[in-house]
């Protein structure tokens, strides 16, 4: 073996070593991975995601999957001739687009399990109809009605919690019911973050297509690797942060305020972003943590 042979198989191992006591911490913990945008329209960053998620569950994570399908939904309604559109960033859903919603995340869905399932792990594909999981009132955004979009009021967390226990991994799709039995499509951001505080997960890892919160958009030299509670809170007040991250920062906030132990914010397009966020001393994207940590 040369000097450069040696050197990679010395790095691999060293790699190895830095991840154990993470390996350690979170043997038997729950992690929430979000996965949507524009990770979920790329084959090969989907193999990449599927196979960081099916490494965290080998090594010992009790990983779920809560996956979104926007970009899906859009392309089929428009094969259809219904036309998107969205109000504060939430997708106006009539009976019509519900039914679209529906079947595809139901595609997605089965399509996720089935790579999981070839990788050698069990996964159970579920969305929140199934045993009441996602229980949902009509969600207003500033007062106007935008059709069947469901505010998650309640998680049945016990169905999450037996499919783990019996060494599943859940795939779930943002889906719900109310009280009617009516239909209603979830933010998946939302849904990602009831769920982990209703399972107590340690970690909530959002996939993404930025790099991960910055104090100026603008400037990329201000990412933001880590933050309390209290700084997130301080940067929307301060009106640092907009767009589609507002909501995302304002569910992570939520999420840490009630018992998740750790909020990630990554770049879902870098390889394998998921692995060098939690088994990496420096990490790459931004984590937001509860103040006393």
């Amino acid at each position: 073996m040369n000097n450069d042979e040696m050197k990679e198989v010395t790095t691999k191992a060293e790699t190895l070593i830095e991840a154990l006591p993470y390996i350690q911490k979170f043997n038997r913990k729950i992690i929430v991975v979000k996965y949507g945008g524009s990770v979920m329209t790329d084959p090969e960053l989907q193999k990449n995601v599927i196979k960081d998620v099916t490494l965290l569950k080998l090594v010992g994570f009790k990983p779920i999957i809560v996956h979104g399908g926007g970009k899906a939904i859009s392309k089929w309604a428009g094969k259809v001739g219904i036309e998107s559109k969205f109000v504060n960033g939430l997708r106006v859903t009539d009976a019509d687009t519900m039914e679209i919603a529906e079947m595809v995340l139901g595609r997605v869905n089965k399509s996720l399990v089935a790579m999981v399932q070839e990788l050698g792990v069990n996964a159970i594909g579920i969305s929140g109809k199934d045993g009441g999981l996602l229980k949902v009132d009509r969600k207003y955004s500033d007062g106007q009605d935008i059709g069947y979009v469901g505010n998650i009021r309640e998680v049945n967390a016990q169905i999450i919690q037996d499919l783990l226990e019996k060494d599943f991994l859940p795939v779930i799709a943002p889906i719900g019911m109310d009280d009617d039995f009516n239909t209603y499509n979830i933010n998946a951001d939302d849904a990602a973050c009831a769920i982990a505080e209703a399972v107590g997960a340690e970690k909530l890892a959002f996939l993404t297509d930025t790099d991960g919160l910055y104090k100026d958009f603008s400037d990329k030299t201000s990412l933001i690797s880590r933050l309390t509670v209290k700084e997130a809170r301080e940067l929307v007040d301060g009106g640092y942060i907009g767009g589609g991250m507002l909501p995302k920062l304002n569910g992570c906030i939520d999420a840490v305020s009630n018992g998740v132990g750790r909020v990630h914010i990554l770049d879902g397009r870098i390889p394998h972003c998921l692995l060098l966020e939690i088994f990496t001393d420096k990490g790459i994207g931004t984590a937001i943590t509860a103040d006393e940590e």
